[in-house]
């Protein structure tokens, strides 16, 4: 003889929602992980800005030009660069730049150790180690009206360099950041 089966309902202690389960929520947690997403997208939109103008290399911002103000040298470089690509630094020069019959640029060491100078364009007649740095020399009539520096920078970090007319005076000591 079989037992007729007894039924009892079951009670749930998950509460339900519209008849779906309802898993609970913290309201509060929710709230401090909304504002941390928003300060994330904060800040990349922040980098994505910085990188547009340039601060990372390459852009409006990393330009920098400047002049004596007798015009006779106006030197144009990137302020950021990053690491082993290339880059020019860029001399102008004023016909005041002419002594004796000779254009004579001084660069700093750092140009070539720092910077990675690669060449120089147009190539001067001579070179010499002169006070911590290189002194070009271009004869009268060759002299150019520009001396572009091809550098690739052999390591990140900041570095400075000095650039100078030794006829003038006329100096510029400069700083350059390097990005990995």
């Amino acid at each position: 003889m079989t037992t007729p089966a007894r039924t009892q309902s079951i009670d749930d202690s998950v509460p339900r929602d519209r008849n779906e389960l309802s898993v609970g929520e913290d309201l509060d947690f929710q709230r401090r992980w909304w504002r941390f997403e928003h300060a994330v997208w904060i800040v990349f939109t922040v980098i994505v800005a910085l990188d547009v103008a340039g601060v990372f290399g390459r852009g409006p911002v990393a330009k920098v030009h400047k002049s004596t103000p007798d015009g006779a040298m106006n030197l144009t470089y990137e302020q950021f660069q990053r690491f082993q690509t290339p880059s020019i630094i860029s001399i102008h020069f004023g016909p005041n730049a002419v002594r004796d019959g000779k254009l004579q640029l001084w660069v700093s060491q750092s140009v070539i150790t720092k910077a990675g100078n690669q060449r120089i364009i147009p190539e001067p007649a001579s070179s010499e180690l002169k006070d911590q740095g290189l002194l070009y020399t271009w004869p009268s009539g060759q002299h150019p009206d520009s001396a572009d520096f091809a550098v690739e920078p052999a390591s990140p970090g900041i570095y400075y360099f000095s650039v100078r007319l030794p006829a003038l005076g006329d100096e510029f000591t400069e700083r350059v950041v390097v990005w990995p």
